[in-house]
């Protein structure tokens, strides 16, 4: 077993030639995708960091924007299992999860017996797509908990592990709210990046049209194992950051906080007015590893304050809860977000 392979520092060499196999499993992947899914290339780049750090992500867009069909892609680009789940609110967790069933056994003598089995729910594939996840209750939705967060699931007192790599992806419509529950924050906050999916501009409706309405199909190719997106999940995990800016990392997700209890306090102006609850911990892991890969995918060994201004919407518009104040005028936390990341300073006083 190499020294990469197995998690432990190698060569300059062995390194340099694993970041340059992501580089190209990464464009590889991007390739299949962008075969089925025209322009998005922001928010192609964005699940695809979601999977090479080990990330869920949470699609959001009005309908027909293509969130469902470009997770369907990307997993018919992985040589990975596959599950759809469709979010409505009568859907259960044991149809999520699972459940324990009766079996009935004959043995030898012909005698018949009961065994409880546990029968798996569609979350024990390594990406599950969560179709419109705001549709099902509070009651269901609790159930990704632990699975996005432990990666396992319990039931009847007993743990099961999920298989590896395990990705959650799932939409949601920002328009449509009648018959919807909002995901709660400790849900929110699992998830890696929320994207927002923008609609096609001219030129990709065009070839949108084009590529739909000529009776012809895209072919998308399986070009990556699991055993090789986690040998890059370990690699991301490698790359070098200065402790400077891992503490321009820590004083971003320290400034979304409107009230600093130890006294030091770095929050904006806008942060103060209209934050009432600020991003947590896991929002500083987020950008980290966001940061990581992203400087991984631009061939440097080292983090920059660049990689991580570049990473900050996406990793904390969804962990800022804002006030009524907020609300009221028409403030979102991507304004809040986007004033942080250009305001605060890169050297620490």
């Amino acid at each position: 077993m190499s020294t990469l392979s197995s998690g432990l520092p190698g060569s300059v060499e062995e390194v340099r030639t694993a970041a340059e196999r992501f580089k190209a499993d990464f464009s590889a992947v991007r390739e299949q995708v962008g075969r089925v899914v025209v322009g998005q290339s922001a928010i192609v780049e964005g699940v695809l960091t979601c999977l090479f750090v080990g990330g869920h992500v949470l699609l959001e867009g009005v309908p027909g924007v293509g969130k469902t069909l470009l997770i369907r892609s990307l997993s018919r680009a992985l040589s990975l299992s596959f599950a759809r789940v469709q979010f409505t609110p009568d859907l259960m967790p044991a149809d999520i999860t699972g459940t324990t069933v009766v079996h009935e056994l004959e043995d030898e003598g012909g005698r018949r017996r009961r065994e409880f089995k546990f029968q798996r729910g569609p979350l024990f594939a390594q990406i599950v797509l969560a179709d419109e996840i705001n549709r099902a209750t509070p009651k269901t939705q609790s159930a990704l908990l632990e699975a996005m967060q432990e990666r396992s699931v319990t039931v009847g007192g007993e743990t099961h592990a999920l298989p590896s790599p395990f990705l959650v992806m799932a939409t949601q419509n920002p328009v449509e709210q009648e018959g919807t529950y909002p995901l709660p924050e400790a849900q929110l906050d699992r998830f890696f990046f929320k994207l927002l999916v923008p609609a096609p501009r001219r030129a990709d409706l065009t070839e949108i049209l084009t590529r739909t309405t000529s009776g012809t199909d895209a072919d998308v190719s399986p070009v990556l194992t699991a055993e090789r997106i986690m040998e890059h999940q370990r690699l991301v995990r490698r790359v070098a950051i200065a402790p400077s800016v891992q503490d321009y990392a820590v004083r971003m997700v320290l400034a979304t906080q409107p009230v600093d209890e130890g006294g030091e306090s770095f929050a904006t102006p806008m942060v103060k007015k209209y934050v009432r609850l600020g991003a947590s911990p896991r929002a500083a892991q987020t950008i980290v590893l966001a940061a990581k890969c992203r400087a991984l995918l631009d061939g440097r060994p080292a983090v920059s304050t660049d990689d991580v201004r570049a990473v900050a919407l996406p990793s904390l518009r969804h962990r800022l809860i804002l006030n009524f104040e907020a609300h009221a005028e028409g403030i979102t936390a991507d304004s809040i977000v986007t004033n942080l990341a250009d305001t605060l300073p890169i050297e620490s006083a």
